[in-house]
């Protein structure tokens, strides 16, 4: 079904602020009640996520635990909109909060979402170099080490991932 480009803008400020919301509760509900109940969640380094509840189970436990926890924010650098698909197609930034030294850092990713009306989408895909967001997160890792601000989470994190964490 075709949609408007005004409601496919509006659906997308919502989810945008929505995501928003999520970040500065802390709390990633709201992030899956953005889902139709049916809707499916590809991410390319987790998998795929079938239902609203599925989605819910992952990102609750993915943006509570490190690195997600640490990333302070979801802007979309730029979007494109494909009305006769009903599809947004964005690249979103992950900048993590600062490590103790002013220092930045933050890897992107491309997201397809489709829309199913009612500021609700009925499909997700997150497309990136999880290398990269590695390479990210050890970098932020080493940078809050440096200034003695290594959070325990980080710290058990970098240690699973292969780093090697000062005593």
């Amino acid at each position: 079904m075709p949609w408007s480009r005004a409601e496919l803008e509006g659906a997308f400020a919502h989810y945008q602020r929505s995501v928003s919301r999520c970040v500065e509760l802390g709390d990633w509900n709201g992030f899956a009640d953005l889902f139709t109940e049916d809707a499916t969640y590809v991410e390319h380094a987790f998998g795929q996520f079938d239902g609203r509840e599925a989605i819910r189970r992952w990102v609750t436990r993915t943006m509570s635990a490190f690195p997600g926890s640490r990333m302070t924010e979801f802007p979309a650098n730029w979007y494109v909109i494909d009305e006769d698909r009903g599809w947004v197609i964005c690249e979103i930034d992950n900048p993590m909060e600062d490590p103790g030294d002013g220092s930045e850092h933050a890897a992107a990713n491309i997201t397809i979402l489709h829309y199913a009306g009612d500021n609700l989408w009925s499909r997700e895909e997150d497309a990136y170099n999880p290398m990269n967001f590695l390479a990210t997160a050890k970098k932020w890792c080493r940078a809050a080490e440096a200034v003695g601000k290594l959070p325990d989470d980080a710290r058990e994190w970098l240690t699973r991932m292969g780093g090697q964490p000062a005593a």
